[in-house]
């Protein structure tokens, strides 16, 4: 080991304190980028995994009720590589055990076998029997807050006919990875689930023998998705088509892919925050170093060593802090990414997740660790190496500074000399200053930010329950009902007013820019509505 490398490690040694520090704080911006950036694609890499291996559809179209033989139209339409029917519909479910209705959407499956696509994982028991009369899956969500296993059952109501299944299964499918309720802000497994029957048992509940009403499909690679849309809406207009959407618009797809963009800029920005202050005090700390061993580096400069070498002599003890902050912030980086893949497994139902940490992710996070701190001491370290010996013998010159801008005003009359100081060193060091306002202001966004949530989410949930919708209770009817049952529901005990509210689905189009919303009408008066007094009865 040669006197110089020796010198570094001295050094490293007796400013250890701070060294330590400011590996820390390396250590927690690599923590964050290889937590969040390792999770971001090992939850890419399984949802894509997912997606191939069962067979993830790439549109949906619902519809009122279509004949069979409209499938096979919309399967010869260009760009369509696959098309599957299926019943759809809402039902409610009465649970053992448990004192409230529950809520379910109940999909059809081939009475013969699996169907096509977004193919079912199973979790526990089997699938459905060919033909079998009575059996459902249900989805694992619901059955893990109720403590449902294979052969366990259940009532179901689905239309207005009950009857009681056997559970047979519990399944996972790609299309409801979020499995939250229609309308609904967050999931509720205890009070909604999945459920999936054979297809001729929806067709006897909902009257839709030879028929449909729902199609899903997938594309030929390189397929125009929008066009294919088009087309397809094109097909079932006259059989009261909502609208096909593509995965884009599908509820679980798209709550997932606004989860992953989120993931992405939080890669992006607490790392960035974390390896900028460590820049600041490397910068800072090598200052201050470097202006204590100005007669070190003289002499080492007179006994032949050039300024490259010395600029690596200080470049070494900075590596070395990165390095140690690179090994903690990995290490601690990939304890917390299991931990935090597991709670996206956990809330988006993944039936199985391969985390991995990558050689890249590593590798970044080291690179941009060292060129932070590089950044940070470089002009420091080449300003000081490149003084001539003689000069750097001499103790330094004191700077020559001239009146600021208050004291060129006058204004000091009326300042105190604590305040003079601090401006002086302001106006003096704008950079420094700089630099230390961004900090403090990045440290309150951070603390800011912890807290937005809760209060966003206070504040939503305020002006919708209290402001919005002001009702106690709500009624949904699969068709659309007459003003009869408003007045059958206002004579129940206990209601105090009722109101009827009709919602259609549309598509809103501006330009070649479009969103899937909906339209509420109203009635002419809304005293319940209009009320900001205690919340009205339903």
């Amino acid at each position: 080991m040669q006197a110089i490398h020796r010198k570094a490690l001295r050094d490293l040694w007796l400013m250890r304190g701070q060294a330590l520090a400011i590996a820390l704080v390396i250590a927690s911006g690599i923590a964050m980028l290889v937590m969040s950036q390792s999770t971001l694609e090992s939850l890419r890499d399984t949802r894509a995994l997912l997606y191939q291996q069962y067979r993830f559809s790439d549109v949906w179209a619902q519809v009122k009720r279509a004949p069979e033989h409209v499938a096979e139209r919309v399967a010869t339409l260009p760009g369509v590589a696959e098309v599957e029917m299926r019943v759809i519909t809402s039902g409610k479910l009465q649970v053992p055990r448990f004192g409230e209705p529950a809520e379910a959407l109940v999909l059809s499956l081939p009475d013969s076998g699996e169907p096509l696509q977004n193919r079912l994982y199973l979790r526990a028991g089997r699938m459905l029997a060919p033909f079998a009369h009575g059996e459902v899956l249900i989805s694992d969500a619901f059955a893990q807050a109720h403590g449902l296993k294979p052969g366990d059952r259940l009532r179901a109501t689905v239309y207005g006919r009950s009857q009681w299944f056997t559970i047979v299964g519990i399944a996972v499918s790609p299309e409801y990875l979020y499995q939250v309720k229609p309308g609904a802000m967050l999931p509720d497994y205890k009070r909604f689930g999945i459920v999936w029957a054979h297809r001729r048992a929806l067709e006897a509940a909902l009257n839709m023998d030879g028929a449909f009403n729902q199609l899903t499909a997938t594309l030929v690679p390189g397929a125009n998705e929008r066009e294919v849309i088009d087309a397809i809406d094109r097909t079932l207009a006259r059989y009261g088509s909502r609208g096909a959407v593509g995965r884009s618009e599908q509820q679980s797809a798209a709550i997932l892919n606004d989860e992953f963009k989120q993931l992405a800029t939080m890669a992006r920005l607490f790392p960035a925050i974390f390896l900028g202050v460590a820049a600041f005090l490397l910068n800072v700390v090598f200052k201050r170093l470097i202006g204590m061993q100005r007669d070190q580096v003289a002499i080492l400069k007179a006994f032949g060593y050039s300024t490259l070498q010395v600029a690596l002599h200080y470049g070494l003890i900075v590596t070395l802090i990165c390095a140690l902050g690179t090994v903690l912030g990995v290490a601690l980086g990939a304890w917390l990414g299991t931990h935090l893949a597991g709670l996206y497994q956990a809330n988006f139902r993944f039936p199985f997740l391969h985390f991995s940490i990558g050689l890249p992710v590593v590798a970044l996070g080291a690179g941009v660790s060292l060129l932070a701190a590089l950044a940070g001491t470089g002009y420091a370290v080449f300003a000081a190496a490149g003084e001539p010996v003689a000069q750097a013998m001499r103790p330094p010159a004191p700077e020559r500074f001239r009146r600021t801008l208050v004291e060129r005003l006058g204004l000091t009359r009326w300042l105190s000399q604590p305040t003079r100081i601090i401006w002086r060193q302001l106006e003096r060091r704008p950079g420094m200053a700089l630099m230390s306002i961004i900090g403090l202001a990045l440290a309150g966004g951070i603390m800011l930010m912890s807290s937005f949530q809760t209060g966003s989410i206070n504040f939503m949930v305020e002006h919708t329950f209290r402001l919005g919708q002001q009702h106690d209770l709500s009624v949904t009817f699969i068709e659309a009902s007459s003003r009869q049952a408003a007045h059958e529901l206002r004579a129940l005990p206990g209601v105090q007013h009722a109101e009827g509210i009709r919602t259609v689905a549309v598509r809103l189009r501006h330009e070649n820019h479009h969103v899937l919303s909906s339209i509420e009408g109203l009635p002419p008066a809304a005293p319940c509505a209009a009320r900001s007094t205690p919340r009205c009865a339903a």
